[in-house]
């Protein structure tokens, strides 16, 4: 019998991903308690700050150099996908429109022409952890969204379907429906210029929990379409009697039905599908687009325009310590509908 396993590969930072899928990567910093200004309380002696990307450590600063993040870096031709399943962001842009968001929120950012955006990790609580959990998706855009008006939007946790259900033995799952319909339940809309707003490029991003030895059931999807899960938490899984051990990522056959059956441990699945875009790619650090001159001329536009500029007073701007999770908009301001402040735990904030 022909396997339905692909490909398998251990996963530290970066995911293994196929078309329109880009680039993927799963940050999980255990930080520690932040002071006031919501900067760590300690360093790691020898850390590179500024350029801080070592995975063998418990936290990273990244490309922060007092606030662990990513200060303000441009960006053309693609979507990100931000699944924040612990901790805070704060986003910042050259639109200068900006948000905090967490705690099982997504971002969905269509850089399309051109943005600038920051995207910094705030450490609100002082006197416990501030673990942050997060999965970045680079979704590629066809030649004809190329250059559309950049637009973000926010998903947030209280909107997005999560559908709970039982297997067959009783045994439970759930299923949190970020892109890609599960049954009848729809999820939020997409970008309207995202490759997802096109219900025939079959767009999934699911995040897949499973309790003790539940079995979840993938259904078959179209032969031409990519099929990728990480399983990122818990033990062990098993697809078709083959175990998998937590920590890989799996490329599945895709047009054909696939049980996953999980082991005595909870485990959590990230699912991503789509139709490829059958198109050439030209990359280059934030920029990809379909050939080496359109590289080019994202590099001139981004010297001469800067996308917009950058209206904020310093490249790694935050929000208020005490701020509730929010979305500022070209034309109004957006608070999730049972919006709750994060646990700060502080004094004089």
């Amino acid at each position: 019998m022909k396997s339905k396993i692909i490909s398998m590969e251990p996963v530290n930072l970066r995911i293994p991903v196929k078309s329109p899928f880009i680039i993927g990567v799963h940050h999980l910093d255990y930080y520690p308690e932040g002071n006031e200004k919501m900067e760590p309380t300690y360093y790691i002696e020898g850390r590179e700050i500024g350029k801080d990307l070592d995975p063998k450590s418990p936290w990273r600063m990244y490309h922060g150099t007092t606030v662990p993040g990513f200060p303000s870096h441009p960006h053309r031709g693609f979507e990100t996908v931000t699944i924040v399943e612990k901790g805070f962001v704060d986003h910042s842009d050259s639109f200068g429109l900006n948000g905090r968001y967490g705690n099982g929120d997504v971002q969905w950012l269509t850089a399309g022409s051109g943005i600038q955006h920051c995207e910094m990790f705030p450490l609100i609580n002082q006197n416990s952890e501030n673990t942050l959990e997060l999965f970045q998706l680079w979704l590629n855009l066809p030649k004809e969204n190329k250059l559309v008006q950049p637009y973000y939007n926010m998903l947030w946790s209280e909107d997005i379907p999560i559908i709970e259900e039982k297997d067959e033995k009783g045994k439970s799952f759930r299923v949190k429906v970020i892109a890609g319909d599960y049954k009848t339940k729809k999820a939020l809309p997409p970008n309207p210029d995202s490759w997802a707003a096109e219900k025939q490029n079959h767009v999934v991003i699911w995040i897949i929990e499973l309790d003790s030895n539940a079995e979840f059931v993938l259904r078959p999807t179209t032969e031409s379409a990519s099929r990728m899960i990480y399983y990122y938490k818990g033990d062990i899984i098993s697809i078709e009697s083959e175990t998998i051990a937590s920590g890989n990522a799996v490329e599945l056959v895709s047009d054909e039905e696939i049980k996953i059956l999980n082991g005595v441990a909870p485990s959590k699945i990230l699912l991503l599908e789509g139709e490829p875009i059958n198109e050439p790619i030209s990359t280059y650090g934030p920029f990809v687009m379909n050939t080496k001159e359109e590289i080019m001329q994202a590099f001139n536009d981004y010297l001469l325009t800067q996308f917009g500029g950058w209206p904020w007073p310093t490249n790694a701007p935050l929000n208020p310590i005490d701020s509730e999770r929010f979305a500022k908009y070209p034309n109004k301001t957006e608070y999730p509908k049972k919006n709750k402040l994060p646990d700060v735990v502080c004094s004089g904030c």
